[in-house]
């Protein structure tokens, strides 16, 4: 029977997270399903056995995993209160934010990707982690319709979907794929291609941030390592 989380001892939830920290450095450096539990076990320091305790396969390690590591993407791309400036410049600061947090974690959430292409399970985990992103920007957008500072007749779900799907693929092309581009240029054209995109310009009033990356909105819980979930990788 696996033990639950939340019923967990002290003891037993630094063994948890020993094997959560043990599965992210493998599948760092290891297809999902070249990773072996035995190699996890090794890396926390505990038996075989003992990874039953606490997870049922490799996968639902790689789950947990994998909240971790959007958790942290959405914690380190959100704008804080102290940026200078109007919504455009808080755009530019959460693409800039964006593209740092996926150059940290673009294998792992490459690999959720890749798994989710297969499974339906992981396929449903990643539209979960995405959904945080993309509530995230929706609101943000509807705020700076409601200041009449972008385009009311943006529908702002499906934009927050595009436009993050626009940095996402960017970062993976350049940051993945090789493409050669200097990260001042490229978050520059992003916020301009994004504001454009809204009907924002850079001298419009200051106002709430449309960028999914933009802080959650009203009553929204960020990522945890136990998703209820999530995202948008933003995008």
């Amino acid at each position: 029977m696996i033990v639950k989380s939340e019923v967990l001892t002290a003891r037993g939830k630094r063994t948890r997270a020993a094997l959560v920290s043990a599965g992210r450095e493998a599948f760092a450096v290891q297809p999902l399903d070249a990773v072996r539990i035995d190699d996890v076990c090794a890396r926390a320091g505990v038996s075989h056995g003992t990874f039953y305790t606490y997870f049922d396969s490799k996968e639902a390690l790689f789950r947990e995993v994998a909240g971790v590591v959007v958790g942290e993407m959405f914690t380190a791309s959100v704008v804080g209160p102290a940026v200078p400036g109007g919504p455009y410049e808080r755009i530019e600061a959460a693409n800039r934010l964006y593209l740092r947090a996926w150059a940290a974690n673009s294998r792992l959430v490459r690999m959720l990707e890749q798994a989710a292409t297969t499974d339906a399970g992981f396929a449903g985990l990643l539209l979960e982690l995405r959904e945080v992103f993309v509530r995230r920007g929706a609101e943000g957008l509807r705020r700076l319709q409601d200041q009449g500072l972008a385009d009311p007749t943006l529908e702002p779900r499906l934009t927050a979907i595009m436009l993050g799907g626009m940095v996402e693929h960017f970062a993976h092309v350049w940051l993945d794929l090789g493409e050669h581009a200097d990260e001042t240029a490229a978050v520059d054209l992003l916020t301009k291609l994004w504001a454009r995109a809204i009907g924002l310009t850079p001298t419009s009033t200051p106002g709430a941030p449309p960028h999914p990356n933009e802080g959650p909105p009203p009553d929204s819980t960020p990522p945890t390592a136990e998703p209820s979930h999530l995202l948008e990788p933003p995008r």
